[in-house]
Parts: C-alpha cells; sequence; structure tokens
C-alpha cells in the first residue's frame, strides 16, 4: 500500500508542475495518468498470467480425478503422487494410478491431461489425455511410452535419461517451464517437454 500511496503521490506532484509549465489543467493531466496507470497495471497482470507455475495443492484436487479413466476401466490415483502447472487458464498435470488387479497393470503407470499443445522430447502431444508407462532400457535410460487414455491408442515413446544433478528425488513431478521448455521427473529420471 505505501508504494501505491508514493505512487500516487508522486502521479500528483508531476501533474502540478507539467499543468504550470504548459498551461493545461491539473484535473485532465490527473485522468491521463490515471489511465495510464490503470493501462499498465492490467497489462502487467495479462502478462504475468501467461507465466506457468506449479500448481497448488487446491488446484489439483479440483483437476485430478479420483479414477482415471483407461480405455474400459476407471482407474483410482494416487493423489500424493499428483503434479502439475498452469498458466491460470491452461493445465498440465498428471498422477500415478494404482493399475494392481487391472487389465492395464505393467503397461500403465501414469495418467497425464493436458489443455495445452506440446512435445515431450520429440513426440508431439495434443491437447488431451493420455496414459503412459515406461520400462528400463538400461541403468541411464527408460522408454516412457504414451497412449490415448481413451482407447488406449499408441502415440508413442520418448527417453528419460538419468538426472545428473543433486537433489530432492519425486516419484513423479513436471517442473514448469523456462522458455516454454520444462523437464517431467520420474524418480531419478527425466525428460524434457515443450509447449507448442
Amino acid at each position: 500500500m505505501g508504494r501505491l500511496t508514493m505512487l500516487l503521490a508522486s502521479e500528483k506532484l508531476l501533474s502540478k508542475h507539467v499543468a504550470a509549465a504548459r498551461g493545461v489543467p491539473t484535473n485532465l493531466i490527473m485522468k491521463i495518468l490515471t489511465i495510464l496507470f490503470i493501462t499498465a497495471a492490467f497489462a502487467l497482470n495479462i502478462f504475468a498470467q501467461g507465466d506457468w507455475r506449479k500448481m497448488t495443492e487446491d488446484e489439483l484436487k479440483k483437476a485430478v480425478p479420483e479414477k482415471a479413466p483407461v480405455i474400459k476401466e476407471e482407474i483410482e490415483t494416487e493423489f500424493r503422487t499428483a503434479s502439475g502447472i498452469s498458466d491460470g487458464k491452461s493445465q498440465l498435470f498428471g498422477v500415478v494410478i494404482i493399475t494392481a488387479g487391472y487389465e492395464a497393470d505393467g503397461k500403465y503407470t501414469h495418467f497425464f491431461k493436458t489443455d495445452a499443445n506440446l512435445k515431450v522430447g520429440d513426440l508431439p502431444l495434443a491437447k488431451g489425455e493420455y496414459i503412459f508407462g515406461y520400462q528400463r532400457l538400461d541403468a541411464e535410460t527408460l522408454r516412457v511410452t504414451f497412449y490415448k487414455a481413451k482407447d488406449g491408442e499408441l502415440i508413442g515413446a520418448t527417453k528419460a535419461k538419468v538426472e545428473k544433478g543433486k537433489g530432492a528425488i519425486y516419484s513423479f513431478l513436471i517442473a514448469p517451464p523456462t522458455a516454454k521448455i520444462g523437464k517431467i521427473y520420474i524418480g531419478r529420471f527425466t525428460f524434457e517437454y515443450s509447449l507448442v
């Protein structure tokens, strides 16, 4: 509140000096400055909404289904593993699904939904709902295979590599992007995604 008060005081002082120097009515200068101030604040708010950020727990609770649609089944999700990002308009999130006892056992491990077109590695994913699973190829690499959630249609695969940096290990994490490129973590393995 202090900065806003200082800004308004500065506007008043500036308007008096400009009005005195040019003979323009003070109230007209004040109106113009107020309009400029409101327009700048509105523009900053719009630009801030374009930044992708980590989804809050409340946002995840509203977005993540208790049971994910996996082909002909509804499979329970493990909410504590849910992770996602949002730009205020669109969301991208994923969660581990509990497949034991279902047809999907071993083939799919995660439910994944995106409201934005993106690429995972070189694999394009249109807006929609997906399921994916992974297999270890070697000590350094996983093959992550994506399918459409609705019918199990194979979309394709990308590779996840062991993350060399130190830090916390997450069962699943979608990190917010920088310059439209981010990382998805599965344990110690990561693969890039890019917003298109």
